[in-house]
C-alpha cells in the first residue's frame, strides 16, 4: 500500500506543476470566466427544463390546457436556447483554446531553442516533439475545458441538490450513498493514472524518436539491408506501448464497471423510493419524473467532480513534462550591447581569437575532454585542430561558437581598437560556421542561404556559390537558385551539399570563421580552389577549422594536435610536435 508521505510528494508535485499551468490561465481569465458563466447558465437552463417537464406532466394527468402550453413552451424554449448555449461555449473552447496552445507551443519552442545547447542536447528530437505536440495539446485542453468543466459541475451538483433537497431530503440521502466508494476510488485511481500517464508519454516519446531516426537515415537502413530489422523494432516498441494502453483501459473499464454497479444500485435505489412516495400518494407524476431525472443528474456530477481528481493527475503529469523544458536554464544575454559596440571594428578590420589556460567537461563524462589548452588566433590567420576522433576537436569549436562556457581559464575575442569580450553566446554574431556533416534545410538554395542573410540579393547569392565552388552546378539546375532541396539534400551529392553549405557560411561575411571537417566530401583540386577564393576574399578574416585531411594544413598558420588527455600541442606537421624538432 502506497504510504501517506508519497501520497503527500504525490499532491505536492501536483500542485507545482497546476501552479504552473494557473500561470497560462490567468491570461485568460475573462474568456474562461465567460465560459463558466455560459456553462452554470447552461446548467440552469438543465434543471429549469427538468422542473418545466414535471409540472407539463402534471398538467397533462390534471387536463390543464393552459398550464401544458406554457410548461411545454418553457421546456421547449430552455432546452432549444440550452443547445444555442452549448454551440456558443464549443466556440469559446476552440477560439481560446487554440489561441492557449499556440502560447504554450510557442514557450516550449522558445524554451528549446534558447535553452544552454549543453543541457538541452541530453533530449531526444523525438521526446521534444511530444512534449510539445502532445502534452502541449493536453495542457491547453485542460485550461478552458477541464477548470470551467469542474465550475459548471459543481454549479451542476449544487443546483441538483437544491431541487432534490427542496422536493425530498430523503432523496438527497439516496443520492449520496456512492459518496465513501467515489473518494476510495479517487485515491486508488490517482496512483494508477499517475503510473499509466508518465508510461504512455515515456513509450510515445520512444516511438516518436524511433521514427524520426530511422526515416532521417532510411538510405543507410535501406543499404545495408536491415529494414526488416527496424520494422521489427518498431512492432516490439508499438507492442509495448499498446500493452499499457491496454492496461490502462483494464483499469478504467473495471473502475467505470464498477462505478456503473454502484451509481445502477444508487439509481434503483432512488426509483424505488420514488415509487414508493407515489403509491403512498405523497408525490405527482411530474414529481416522480423530476425526480429520476435530478437524482441521476445529481449522481452523475458528483461523480463528474470525483473523477476529476484523476484527470487533474495526468493533465499535471503533461504540465510537469513541459515544466521540465521551460525550467531549464536559458542562455545569457547579459553580454550583447557589449558585443553589438564591437560590430564594427570587427567587421571591418576583423577579431583576434585568444584562448588561455581553458579546460571543459562535459556535465555527463568523468575527465575533462579539453584540458588547460592556451592558443591565438590573429586576424588573417588560419588555425587547425588536428587528432583523432573523440579527443576534443569539435568541443572547441563549440567552446568558439559560445555553445558551452568553460569550467576554468577564459576565451576571448578582440578587436584592433582595443575592444574584448569572452567568448559566450552574445559572441556568435562574430562568427559563420560550417558544419560536420549534412546540415541543409528543406526549401530552396536560395533559401538555405538566407537563412543567415535574410535580406540577401540574388547576386550576393550567386557570389557566395561562385566563392565556394558551388555555382558551377547551381546554374546548371533547372530552376537555379529556385531549386528544391529534398530533405537531407538527398537529391545533392554530398559534396555539392558541402559547397552549399560552405557558400552559406561566406554569405554571413562575419570576423571568425569556424570549418569543423567543413571540406571532408570535397575532392583535392575543389578544396583547394575553395580554400584559396575564401583566403583572397576574406584576408582579414580569422579562420579556425578541425580536419583529418593533410593537405588542408598547407594552408594554416598553426595547427594543434590534441591528445588523450586533452592537452594541446603545436605542431610543424601532423605527425610531429614544434617542440620536438627544435630539441632535435
Amino acid at each position: 500500500m502506497k504510504s501517506p508521505g508519497k501520497y503527500i510528494d504525490l499532491f505536492r508535485s501536483l500542485g507545482k506543476e497546476w501552479k504552473w499551468l494557473m500561470h497560462y490561465a490567468s491570461k485568460y481569465r475573462m474568456q474562461i470566466a465567460l465560459y463558466v458563466v455560459i456553462g452554470i447558465v447552461s446548467t440552469v437552463m438543465g434543471l429549469g427544463s427538468a422542473v418545466a417537464s414535471k409540472h407539463l406532466i402534471d398538467s397533462v394527468i390534471a387536463h390543464n390546457e393552459n398550464l401544458i402550453v406554457r410548461s411545454a413552451s418553457l421546456a421547449i424554449g430552455l432546452s432549444v436556447a440550452k443547445a444555442i448555449v452549448g454551440a456558443v461555449v464549443s466556440r469559446i473552447a476552440t477560439v481560446v483554446g487554440t489561441k492557449i496552445s499556440n502560447e504554450i507551443r510557442e514557450n516550449v519552442y522558445e524554451h528549446i531553442t534558447f535553452s544552454k545547447w549543453e543541457n538541452i542536447r541530453k533530449y531526444h528530437s523525438g521526446d521534444l516533439l511530444n512534449r510539445i505536440e502532445g502534452d502541449v495539446n493536453s495542457v491547453s485542453n485542460s485550461v478552458i475545458n477541464y477548470i470551467p468543466g469542474v465550475v459548471t459541475k459543481a454549479a451542476q451538483f449544487i443546483g441538483c441538490l437544491a431541487v432534490v433537497l427542496y422536493y425530498d431530503p430523503v432523496m438527497a440521502i439516496f443520492a449520496f450513498m456512492s459518496s465513501p466508494f467515489l473518494v476510495l476510488s479517487s485515491r486508488i485511481s490517482a496512483k494508477m493514472v499517475r503510473k499509466y500517464s508518465q508510461e504512455s508519454r515515456e513509450m510515445n516519446g520512444r516511438i516518436l524518436a524511433f521514427y524520426s531516426e530511422s526515416i532521417q537515415n532510411l538510405q543507410t537502413i535501406k543499404a545495408f539491408d536491415i529494414t526488416k530489422r527496424y520494422v521489427n523494432q518498431m512492432q516490439e516498441n508499438l507492442n509495448i506501448y499498446r500493452k499499457i494502453k491496454l492496461d490502462q483501459d483494464k483499469f478504467t473499464i473495471i473502475m467505470s464497471f464498477i462505478m456503473s454497479l454502484v451509481g445502477l444500485v444508487i439509481a434503483y435505489t432512488s426509483y424505488g423510493w420514488g415509487v414508493y412516495r407515489l403509491w403512498q400518494g405523497t408525490i405527482s407524476y411530474g414529481t416522480m419524473t423530476l425526480f429520476l431525472q435530478i437524482s441521476g443528474q445529481l449522481t452523475a456530477s458528483f461523480s463528474a467532480l470525483v473523477s476529476y481528481v484523476p484527470g487533474a493527475i495526468s493533465i499535471g503529469t503533461s504540465a510537469g513534462r513541459i515544466m521540465e523544458i521551460t525550467d531549464l536554464p536559458l542562455e545569457s544575454s547579459e553580454n550583447s550591447k557589449k558585443a553589438e559596440k564591437m560590430e564594427v571594428p570587427a567587421n571591418e578590420s576583423g577579431i583576434t581569437l585568444k584562448c588561455r589556460d581553458l579546460t571543459y567537461k562535459y556535465p555527463d563524462a568523468e575527465k575533462p575532454v579539453i584540458n588547460s589548452i592556451s592558443f591565438t588566433a590573429k586576424q588573417g590567420e588560419t588555425i587547425a585542430f588536428v587528432g583523432p576522433s573523440g579527443e576534443g576537436k569539435t568541443t572547441i569549436l563549440r567552446l568558439v561558437l559560445g555553445l558551452v562556457q568553460p569550467d576554468s581559464g577564459e576565451m576571448t575575442m578582440e578587436t584592433t581598437d582595443g575592444q574584448k569580450i569572452n567568448v559566450c553566446e552574445s559572441t556568435r554574431r562574430f562568427c559563420s560556421y560550417v558544419p560536420q556533416g549534412n546540415a541543409i534545410f528543406s526549401g530552396t538554395v536560395a533559401d538555405n542561404l538566407r537563412v543567415v542573410k535574410p535580406e540577401a540579393t540574388e547576386e550576393e547569392l550567386i557570389r557566395a556559390l561562385e566563392i565556394a565552388e558551388a555555382w558551377s552546378f547551381v546554374d546548371k539546375l533547372p530552376c537555379g537558385i529556385n531549386t528544391n532541396i529534398d530533405e537531407h539534400g538527398v537529391n545533392f551529392s554530398e559534396g555539392q551539399v558541402q559547397r552549399m553549405a560552405i557558400a552559406r557560411a561566406i554569405l554571413r561575411d562575419a570576423p571568425v570563421v569556424v570549418m569543423d571537417e567543413a571540406t571532408s566530401a570535397l575532392d583535392a583540386a575543389t578544396e583547394e580552389a575553395v580554400l584559396k577564393n575564401i583566403m583572397k576574399v576574406y584576408p582579414n578574416r580569422t579562420r579556425v577549422i578541425t580536419t583529418h585531411r593533410p593537405s588542408m594544413l598547407n594552408y594554416c598558420t598553426r595547427v594543434y594536435r590534441i591528445n588523450e588527455n586533452g592537452n594541446v600541442v603545436e605542431v610543424d606537421n601532423i605527425t610531429e610536435p614544434r617542440q620536438e624538432r627544435n630539441n632535435k
